[in-house]
């Protein structure tokens, strides 16, 4: 049997790509005050971005609950005997708790793996695409564990963000605090070290924000896989993204909208690269 493979919506794997390619999406929730919505299911990103950008009731989200992973652990066990599970940092989210709770609340006879990513979206996202593959080609479980594990040591994601606001009233700050005394006058670049939200450098301008982005991902020699992702900047993350074409012409290049559960988080404005580096 095949094994299946669980990620979350903050992987920006759509649940229609998950589907093409046999990987659950499970969403987390966005909440507008007492309004819950699940990530990009009864909400879309484009309506998501739209309340964001002009409302007034700064948003929340949640980790999907233990019961909603045990349904899906049910569901899969008619197919297969093995799942693997890819979370986004347990840092980040109780989601990787859930999943792993999940576990013991499930009804049918399933060998299940939780892996915490240490990651948010297409850097966890690039590695569960990579572990569905390898699942269709044959692995099993243990063999894809260690897959994964090799995969994520690889996946390096990092963002622009027009401003620190949202990730300060999100609480995902992290790391980044000491950038908050100057909050309002510079664009940070920041990526996930250790499964906490780090700095890497500030600068002036959206533009110089993504060559930053550029520089970084052509300093790698040897590249498997690369994703350019955007919040509310498609036509800047289209550019950044055929530049890098020009670059790398035979490496495929992802493009998503970071997920509205991200996106309340990140802000609109952001750009965000992830390199899964060849070995």
């Amino acid at each position: 049997m095949t094994v299946k493979i669980i990620t979350d919506s903050t992987s920006d794997i759509t649940a229609e790509e998950g589907a093409e390619l046999g990987i659950t999406v499970i969403p987390l929730t966005v909440m507008f005050g007492r309004e819950a919505y699940l990530d990009r299911v009864t909400i879309t990103t484009d309506e998501f971005y739209r309340r964001l950008t002009t409302g007034d009731v700064f948003p929340t989200t949640t980790q999907p609950p233990p019961s909603t992973y045990a349904e899906v652990y049910d569901k899969l066990a008619d197919e297969t005997d093995e799942i693997l599970v890819i979370t986004l940092s347990a840092k980040l989210s109780g989601t990787y708790q859930s999943a792993v709770s999940a576990i013991e609340m499930a009804q049918k006879k399933c060998r299940v793996e939780v892996i915490d990513s240490g990651m948010v979206a297409m850097g966890q996202g690039l590695v569960a695409l990579a572990a569905a593959s390898a699942a269709q080609q044959g692995a099993k479980l243990d063999e894809l564990s260690d897959f994964v594990r090799d995969a994520l040591s690889r996946s390096h994601w990092i963002t622009y963000f027009d401003t620190l606001k949202y990730l300060a009233k999100g609480g995902r700050i992290g790391k980044a605090q000491g950038l908050m005394g100057s909050m309002l006058s510079i664009k940070p670049i920041l990526t996930v070290k250790e499964g906490e939200i780090h700095p890497v450098t500030r600068l002036r301008s959206q533009a110089a924000g993504v060559e930053y982005l550029y520089n970084y991902v052509t300093s790698f020699q040897r590249i498997e896989e690369l994703a350019v992702e955007h919040t509310t900047l498609p036509d800047e993350a289209d550019r950044l993204a055929e530049r890098l074409r020009t670059t790398f012409p035979d490496v495929n290049i992802r493009r998503s909208i970071v997920s509205p559960v991200l996106g309340v988080h990140g802000g609109p404005n952001a750009i965000a690269v992830t390199v899964l580096e060849a070995k």
